[in-house]
């Protein structure tokens, strides 16, 4: 590469690393906050809450890189704007897609980035992250029990635990379902186990009694046990995992989908091919928004008032095809024979960088075009 080409491709590299980190820190936090709730309410410990957050890593940067691409590109191409390097290259005759070189260096090094989390690392991220979660289901006493608490797991069902003890044992066990209508019914007990059978653990209270409320009649009845079971496998959703998301099948499996796959997923196949193709279209917008953010920069005469009416029209491109992407994938997911609208925004994304690019070559044109429209340029 020519000295101004590694110049340009490390300004671009700096900028994007310093945009990628703070908008994955705010992503990730915004993230964080509401597993750190869901989580720690269910009595889970901060190191589950820190295993949550890192598996969640890798789709945050996968989102998050071509923003980034796209900020560093605007931002170093400002810069050398603004100190007149950009001028100054030109006036040795450099042309715009000559410029636009490192940039499509950088674009392509962004894109490998995010095709490796599109393709391996978020795949493996969002199985072990299902596989943690079905434990963390299956993890009844810290998820479900809380001892000192009134607990709600479920509309019209309160329960409260006095203490658990180290051996498991439930003590003084309180809890109400109201969820007939009709009926209510409390249980009260001095003691309480949970025993795991095959067809959902089941609460074993012992030493107790219901009392059970007919609100039509408006009578109460109550009933002394020594021992009573409780399935409260339907409470706490308990049990192995039933399938698998999409977001957990390699790229592969996606472009070919099986009838099994289907089966274990509950997609159609115009919904997995639209997902497998889009991890392969998302890469390449990371090159789109490289080039987006620099040709635009590139069109207009130097101003000493900067080139902000141009980074909002490099703004409005990028909203513009980012809207394109997501009627396309709608439209995609409907048919399965149109998965290959999921590449219209790239193709569109590059034809319009190239269109500025040769437009920057010739701004008496846009001149004319402005005086056309009767718009002062």
């Amino acid at each position: 590469m020519a000295r101004f080409d590694r110049y340009l491709l490390s300004q671009l590299m700096v900028f994007f690393g310093f945009f990628a980190l703070v908008l994955v820190m705010v992503y990730w936090v915004n993230r964080a906050v509401l597993l750190f709730d869901q989580l720690i309410a269910d009595g889970q410990s901060a190191t589950v809450f820190l295993e949550f957050t890192a598996l969640t890593l890798p789709n945050v940067i996968r989102i998050v890189l071509p923003v980034a691409a796209f900020a560093g590109s605007v931002y170093a191409t400002n810069r050398l704007s603004s100190e007149s390097e950009l001028v100054v290259v030109q006036a040795m005759g450099f042309s715009g897609f000559r410029l636009a070189r490192p940039v499509l260096v950088f674009g392509i090094i962004v894109a490998l980035l995010t095709g490796i989390l599109s393709h391996i690392l978020v795949p493996i991220s969002a199985g072990l992250l299902a596989e943690r979660s079905a434990e963390i289901r299956e993890n009844i006493t810290a998820r479900f029990l809380t001892e000192g608490e009134f607990l709600h797991p479920t509309d019209g069902i309160t329960f409260y635990i006095r203490e658990i003890s180290p051996e498991g044992e439930l003590l003084d066990v309180f809890m109400s379902d109201s969820r007939d209508p009709d009926s209510q019914v409390i249980y009260t007990a001095k003691n309480a186990f949970l025993v795991r059978e095959e067809t959902g653990p089941k609460l074993v209270m012992f030493d107790g009694m219901a009392q059970t409320l007919d609100t039509n009649g408006n009578r109460l009845f109550t009933t002394s046990f020594s021992d009573f079971s409780y399935d409260i496998g339907a409470l706490v959703n308990a049990g192995q995992r039933t399938g698998r998301s999409p977001n957990e099948v390699s790229t592969w499996e996606l472009l070919h989908p099986s009838p099994a796959l289907m089966a274990d997923t509950g997609d159609s196949i115009a919904v997995l091919l639209s997902i497998g193709h889009g991890r392969i279209a998302q890469p390449l917008l990371a090159i789109v928004t490289a080039l987006i953010g620099f040709a635009t920069l590139l069109v207009g005469s130097f101003s000493r008032f900067g080139v902000m009416r141009q980074i909002l029209a490099a703004i409005l491109l990028l909203v513009i095809i980012k809207a394109l992407d997501s009627t396309m994938i709608q439209y995609a997911r409907s048919n399965a024979h149109l998965w290959g609208l999921v590449y219209v925004p790239v193709a569109v994304g590059l034809l319009t960088s190239a269109v500025l690019l040769w437009l920057s070559e010739r701004p008496g044109r846009i001149k004319r075009l402005f005086s056309r429209t009767g718009v002062a340029a």
